[in-house]
């Protein structure tokens, strides 16, 4: 094994070790984010040169969902619970290398577009070999998306000291239940992993309520509610 493959293995072994993990689940209509990010895209590209992915709209789903059930972004150190003030949320990508997570600082402070923006410029040094240990260091929250690979589900393992992993899948047509009707609605199931230790079921729950009413309602993030 290279370095950061052996020092990737350490560092999940560790979790597995330490946390005790469990994995809740739910699912989110996605199209009405797809539906905004149909609209806005080729705006979005033309005046701030990026390109509006769905990364960018989780990261301020889950800070806002954050921010209503603090103890899934806080930590254990001996024997307390430490609450951050601010969202530090890790993004996992995928390097030849292997798996690393960069850190797009104060995510609470950040726009859609500038959440957007770092998220490509971490995702560029990361391919390029460029990430510093700055880049990866610290983390109050993370974020995972196998969707990109085709997975449909599955548990993220914790990313410690953090508490709490969010893991996105693929985005499937499925048929479902919309007002008393069957409709075909692209489909996305959502696997939030945490450390029991700290959160409990209900808190898990709620933050993935949260985040599903968000993504449902997008009109939601821009008013901060």
């Amino acid at each position: 094994m290279n370095r950061m493959r052996k020092r990737i293995a350490e560092r999940l072994k560790e979790s597995q070790n330490t946390a005790a993990t469990l994995t809740t689940f739910n699912e989110v209509d996605m199209s009405a984010v797809m539906e905004l990010r149909s609209k806005f895209k080729d705006e979005v590209l033309e005046k701030h040169n990026v390109k509006l992915g769905f990364m960018s709209l989780f990261v301020t789903a889950s800070v806002r969902a954050l921010k209503q059930i603090p103890v899934v972004n806080a930590r254990i150190e001996g024997d307390n619970i430490v609450y951050n003030d601010f969202v530090d949320v890790s993004v996992a990508v995928a390097t030849p290398k292997g798996l690393v997570t960069p850190i797009v600082r104060n995510a609470d402070k950040m726009s859609i577009v500038e959440i957007e923006k770092e998220i490509a410029n971490l995702g560029a040094k990361a391919r390029d070999n460029k990430l510093a240990l700055e880049d990866l260091s610290g983390g109050t929250f993370t974020i995972s998306n196998g969707g990109v690979f085709g997975s449909m589900m599955g548990t993220p393992i914790l990313n410690m000291p953090q508490s709490a992993i969010l893991g996105m899948h693929a985005i499937k047509k499925r048929a479902v239940v919309v007002n008393d009707k069957i409709e075909i609605r692209p489909m996305m199931y959502l696997a939030l992993s945490y450390d029991h230790r700290i959160i409990d079921g209900r808190e898990a729950t709620t933050f993935l309520v949260h985040l599903k009413n968000s993504l449902e309602n997008p009109s939601r993030l821009m008013l901060d509610l």
